[in-house]
């Protein structure tokens, strides 16, 4: 087949070799890219204050603080259940004092935004059933000990915290963003400069990552946001909205980014905004809503893991909060000293046990140091005390700093001191200086490098 009137034509089966040969070499080097140089999408979500599981969470979280302020030793567990036009209020509790449940419960409602009867739930005329009783007994045979120092867990239970270096905070670049944007959102509607908006509101963030989980680029966001009835053509009224979110949102939300975030933010993302139609009908009346239902928001997004323990309501010798707090606190200072771009640690409890039963610090592949994560692991359980009283004790988890984690993630928050007031019919006004997410504060850095610095390998990136 290759002859010709001059013979055999030897230059044809080459070039067919050599195109099978070209051929053959794109296409592995495609499947080896494939492998490992692919990138990928990663995608976290968080909602408002005005979200039916969060105002459940705002509501036993601000029940615990004023427990908390008129008697430092209460044991509290919680849940709240808000529906339309109802609040149900239950759980446990040990205390020497007394407080006003519904009245707490409704100024919760009306300061997230609720007080207005067209939204069907309104703090002031909402029904407040409470059905908290005592705390059992058996339990608090388990907790208390006649030296603090000896206290019990609460509960058993798997405990992590996570940080990583993608934002200042550190905390996964796609929760931080879908976190800011609601509460921007928040700060617009407050503000009367979006006039229409209304409590309820959800978003979520996707970005793509490289192979070495560099944040490239934001590829997808979406917010769907509750808002009045502005206008009788549907369509213009979503237009509205979708204009004020790209237009007015996003920039207030990217101009508080460093230069390198902003970046992130191009001019191809897909936007998603009120993806179902318009969305008047939200809140509880929309939608109930249960404390703890929200526990991936509260923490990373999805990107670290979570042992499953919700944490509203919950006074801190439940471990399921205190020592998640704790775990957080250890992770983050550990990133911010340079030990690894990402650490992720597991603490496990036994009920009515102070030691915990197991410590894990997890570099995830990406440690600075010539030791083994075992080695490190047995280093923090030697540095952190991480008894339930301990943990109190340094974090000051029994002053009334609650109300606030509750809305916008419990982790990567700024720890800053503020004066809160309380007011009890029963015993006056009581003021508090108190110290908002200690557990962010980083001051075991220095100590932490002292400590590893024959072990940390220096590597630039």
């Amino acid at each position: 087949m290759y002859r010709t009137e001059e013979g055999f034509d030897w230059l044809q089966p080459l070039k067919k070799i050599a195109k099978a040969v070209i051929l053959f070499t794109r296409n592995l080097s495609f499947y080896f890219s494939q492998i490992y140089f692919m990138s990928y999408l990663f995608t976290s979500e968080s909602v408002s204050e005005g979200h039916p599981d969060k105002v459940s969470d705002q509501i036993s979280d601000g029940i615990l603080d004023n427990f908390l302020a008129f008697d430092p030793n209460s044991k509290v567990a919680c849940e709240t259940l808000v529906t339309t036009g109802q609040v149900i209020l239950s759980g446990e509790v040990s205390s020497s004092t007394y407080i006003d449940v519904q009245d707490i419960a409704r100024d919760v409602i009306k300061d997230i935004g609720y007080n207005n009867d067209q939204y069907k739930f309104s703090g002031e005329s909402c029904a407040v059933m409470s059905l908290i009783h005592e705390q059992s007994e058996d339990i608090l045979r388990g907790v208390e000990r006649n030296k603090k120092e000896d206290q019990g867990a609460g509960d058993q239970g798997i405990m992590f915290g996570y940080a990583c270096n993608e934002t200042d905070d550190s905390i996964p670049l796609t929760l931080d963003i879908a976190n800011r944007l609601l509460l921007e959102l928040s700060n617009l509607r407050k503000s009367k400069k979006i006039p229409y908006l209304r409590p309820d509101s959800k978003s979520q963030v996707t970005v793509e990552y490289d192979e070495n989980d560099n944040p490239l680029r934001i590829d997808t966001i979406v917010v769907s946001t509750q808002h009045d009835e502005f206008d009788s053509d549907d369509e213009r009224m979503l237009d509205k909205i979708r204009k004020d979110i790209i237009e007015v949102l996003i920039p207030i939300v990217k101009n508080g980014y460093s230069s390198e975030i902003k970046k992130l933010f191009n001019k191809n993302i897909k936007y998603h905004i009120n993806p179902t139609g318009k969305f008047v009908i939200g809140g509880p009346h929309g939608d109930t809503g249960l404390t703890g239902r929200k526990i991936i928001i509260d923490t990373y997004g999805g990107r670290g893991a979570h042992g499953g323990g919700a944490f509203s309501g919950k006074d801190p010798s439940k471990v399921d909060r205190s020592a998640a707090y704790a775990a957080r606190h250890i992770s983050k200072n550990l990133v911010k000293a340079g030990v690894s771009d990402e650490i992720l640690i597991q603490v496990g409890y036994a009920i009515g046990v102070a030691e915990p039963v197991s410590l894990n610090v997890n570099t995830c592949g990406k440690s600075k140091l010539s030791i083994s994560d075992s080695k490190l692991s047995k280093i923090v359980n030697e540095m952190f005390d991480l008894k339930p009283h301990s943990i109190e004790s340094r974090f000051k988890l029994r002053d009334p700093i609650y109300l606030e984690t509750a809305s916008y993630g419990h982790m990567g928050r700024k720890s800053e001191k503020k004066t809160k007031s309380f007011n009890s019919k029963y015993y006056g006004v009581k003021k508090i200086e108190v110290e908002l997410f200690p557990w962010e504060k980083l001051e075991y850095v220095e100590q932490l490098i002292k400590t590893l610095k024959k072990w940390i390998i220096m590597i630039k990136h």
